[in-house]
């Protein structure tokens, strides 16, 4: 009888512990999420100039994965309550594929996203925000290298309060993959990752964003190029306004542009194109339509007239910390747009990272 009993007592504790485990185990599971988020959210409002949260976290641990629900980030100098970032669902989980090869990295795919920059009367006396501060802040939310990143639906803007009216510039309807960020697959050339990209901007021009960089290394190597095609240059009057006093009645923008980057030394080109613009509005006050004249004027001088065209090509070398347009160099691109021969209305495919290797600061 006795043994009887102590047989009972030890079936009880042999499966007292397995239970006790996974009870503990179950709680734990239940606990994460809110500790996660209690975790991002102290990161959130220890970057300097701005405040942020993340509404939810949900975790599958069985994927490797979770996801953050409704994160934003503001400007607390800010007198508007713009979201400086706005990211409404990302997903983070562990990327297989690399893990079969030995890397343990993660994969993001950001749906809806919006990073809007605003520029208004701030506190002077505030502390200046860096953009470090909440990129490496956001990196930290990130406990694993990403290796590929994926947006859809994006959108970009640029926005000035303190002009009447407001300017804003975007780019929305953003698509975007980069992946190898982590050179998970080994590749012998210098820019191990391509990158692609596809937009509309505003006034509804196409974006074309296509290259490859490097970004393990502390300054990272690329060779990118960009194409902004058939924008209705009317939609950009607020900020032509704004720095040259120019309104346009009609008109198209194209606007292509390569860079090269090695070893912090940059080289590149920017070329925009504008085609059968049409200046002077007919709001314009005498001063207005009299500057717009003397402009027209020009413009009519130095276009090409076979294709209706006015083009410059502002040549962009130098290290990161001075990227300068040379000037002589712009002025001669004109004259020869308009003279000699008309830019090709394409990237012109001549800017690679050797470029960038053979000139760079000794």
């Amino acid at each position: 009888m006795q043994a009887i009993k102590k047989r009972k007592k030890y079936k009880k504790k042999r499966y007292a512990v397995p239970v006790t485990i996974i009870v503990v185990l179950l709680l734990l599971r239940m606990y994460l999420p809110t500790y996660v988020k209690g975790q991002i959210n102290t990161s959130l409002a220890n970057i300097p100039g701005f405040y942020g949260e993340v509404k939810d976290v949900d975790i599958a641990l069985y994927k490797g994965a979770y996801v953050l629900d409704s994160l934003y980030l503001n400007k607390v100098e800010a007198k508007t309550q713009v979201p400086y970032l706005n990211f409404p669902k990302s997903n983070i989980s562990i990327e297989w594929k690399s893990l079969l090869k030995g890397e343990i990295v993660s994969e993001i795919v950001m749906h809806n996203p919006e990073i809007i920059y605003v520029v208004e009367d701030q506190n002077l006396d505030s502390t200046t925000t860096d953009v470090d501060d909440w990129s490496k802040a956001l990196t930290n939310i990130i406990p694993i290298d990403i290796n590929k990143l994926t947006v859809k639906n994006g959108k970009l803007a640029y926005v000035e309060l303190s002009t009447e009216p407001n300017i804003d510039l975007n780019f929305d309807n953003l698509e975007l993959t980069a992946t190898n960020l982590r050179n998970v697959v080994s590749k012998t050339g210098a820019l191990p990752s391509p990158l692609h990209a596809t937009a509309r901007s505003i006034g509804g021009g196409s974006v074309r964003l296509d290259g490859n960089i490097n970004l393990i290394k502390q300054i990272p190597d690329m060779d990118i190029s960009f194409a902004l095609e058939n924008t209705n240059i009317v939609a950009l009057n607020n900020f032509t306004r704004h720095y040259s006093g120019l309104d346009f009645e009609a008109g198209n923008l194209n606007l292509y542009c390569e860079v090269a980057i090695a070893d912090g030394f940059l080289k590149g080109y920017v070329k925009p194109l504008l085609s059968d613009t049409k200046l002077i509005g007919k709001d314009d006050g005498f001063l207005g339509k009299l500057w717009e004249g003397f402009v027209g004027f020009f413009k009519f001088v130095l276009k090409n007239q076979k294709t209706d065209t006015i083009a410059t090509k502002v040549p962009l070398e130098g290290d990161l910390n001075n990227v300068s347009g040379g000037v002589w160099p712009t002025v001669f691109n004109i004259f020869e747009n308009a003279w000699v021969k008309a830019f090709t209305g394409k990237v012109d495919d001549e800017i690679d990272i050797k470029d960038a290797l053979n000139q760079k600061a000794p």
